[in-house]
């Protein structure tokens, strides 16, 4: 029986619901919401389980990106598969989006990365079975090129043009370049079904959001 999976991604201004069957996709829709999706989503969750017939209990396993991202995007995200797997006594698995973009490369070594504003960005280094290479961190772009490992290096990103002039002149002037979809949900879902599978699914209360950077008010607080 191919067990049914919910899957969203809420942590940037566009993210993404997506509901699975086994390894099929049922659906996945891109979300656009600048001003967050706290008062949209439970919405576009109705009316998803509508269109199909399914029902929220019929859910086998829910997953959501843990981050990084927007602090308040990655909050509304975890508590509302949180919130849905704890009614309906089933198990939760909180995805990283690098890890999720990882899924659309090619090469060995993919080195995932996203705006992380305030002239940084989020990073890290997957290989291709999704065992982490390097950690996921937050530094200026041109920083955290000098951390990655040897050899042949893909990079992805849902858009990565801000940080092709810092490739010049650099080992990774030639590498290749993935432009990842701004829809995750769908590979945040598989990821969860291998993890569900494995008997690494969680119990709600055990999932935590995956920051990398602390909040403002916590730096503000630890300067002061």
């Amino acid at each position: 029986m191919n067990e049914l999976i919910l899957s969203l991604d809420t942590t940037h201004e566009f993210g993404s619901v997506a509901l699975l069957e086994g390894e099929t996709v049922i659906e996945e829709i891109l979300l656009h919401s600048p001003d967050g999706f706290g008062h949209v989503l439970y919405e576009y969750l109705e009316r998803l389980f509508s269109r199909h017939g399914r029902r929220v209990d019929q859910v086998a396993c829910f997953a959501a990106s843990s981050g990084p991202g927007s602090f308040t995007g990655v909050r509304v995200g975890l508590a509302c598969v949180k919130g849905l797997a704890e009614a309906a006594g089933k198990e939760v698995a909180g995805v990283s989006n690098l890890a999720a973009l990882a899924r659309f490369g090619s090469v060995r070594q993919r080195a995932t990365v996203v705006d992380a504003r305030r002239g940084e960005v989020y990073g890290a280094v997957y290989d291709a079975d999704g065992r982490i290479i390097c950690q996921e961190t937050v530094s200026s772009f041109s920083k955290w090129l000098d951390t990655l490992p040897g050899g042949e290096i893909e990079f992805i990103s849902p858009d990565f043009s801000p940080y092709l002039g810092a490739l010049a002149g650099t080992r990774f002037e030639t590498a290749k370049i993935t432009a990842a979809p701004r829809a995750l949900a769908t590979a945040i879902g598989r990821i969860a079904l291998e993890r569900f599978r494995a008997g690494l699914a969680q119990d709600p209360a055990e999932i935590d959001a995956n920051y990398v950077r602390r909040s403002d008010a916590e730096l503000f607080w630890r300067e002061g």
